[in-house]
């Protein structure tokens, strides 16, 4: 198990924001666990990337274990040419390489969860909801973004979906912050 230090960053470049990346994006579908080393491998190949990791906490004979995962399992989105996504091909750790169609819907959809993650913001995975009312954020850091809000038993929470991946996440939102949006 890595400590927090040895994890790779969840955007490299660190200073950039993947808003600012620049080429056709792709999505690597990694082979088990293959995550983090191939963001790492991609950092010394010059490659852009977003790996969005959440912390897990889980306890064993009497320890607390605190693990960072990546947020969507098996998946990191990166951004480069053919050369580009022929070295993420050479690492040996991808089972496939999807092309993304739309690059600009990826990057809405992945924007929000960049923003939280960076504000420290407690992101994690979430069941992909086909159906439900879309809202909109009217006020707090995530102004303006459009998700499906939830009720759980404890909590309101604001679900923000990856359509390509088929995959979402969510954060705990004040239910007073979101407002419906018309049909």
């Amino acid at each position: 198990m890595l400590k927090a230090s040895e994890n790779p960053p969840m955007v490299w470049p660190e200073e950039k924001s993947i808003a600012d990346f620049d080429g056709p994006w792709w999505v690597a579908h990694t082979k088990a666990r293959n995550e983090k080393a191939l963001a790492w491998q991609l950092i010394g190949k010059q490659v852009q990337y977003f790996l969005p990791m959440h912390w897990k906490v889980s306890k064993s004979r009497g320890r607390t274990i605190r693990s960072l995962l990546p947020l969507f399992s098996g998946y990191l989105f990166f951004c480069g040419d053919d050369n580009a996504r022929l070295e993420v091909l050479k690492t040996n750790r991808t089972a496939n390489i999807l092309n993304v169609e739309d690059r600009d819907t990826l990057v809405q959809e992945l924007l929000p969860i960049e923003k939280l993650l960076k504000l420290g913001q407690p992101v994690v995975p979430h069941e992909y909801i086909k159906v439900g009312q879309r809202c909109r954020v009217s006020a707090g850091p995530l102004a303006g973004t459009e998700g499906i809000v939830v009720k759980t038993p404890k909590e309101t929470r604001l679900v923000l979906q990856v359509d390509m991946l088929g995959q979402a996440a969510s954060v705990e939102i004040d239910f007073d912050m979101v407002e419906k949006l018309e049909e």
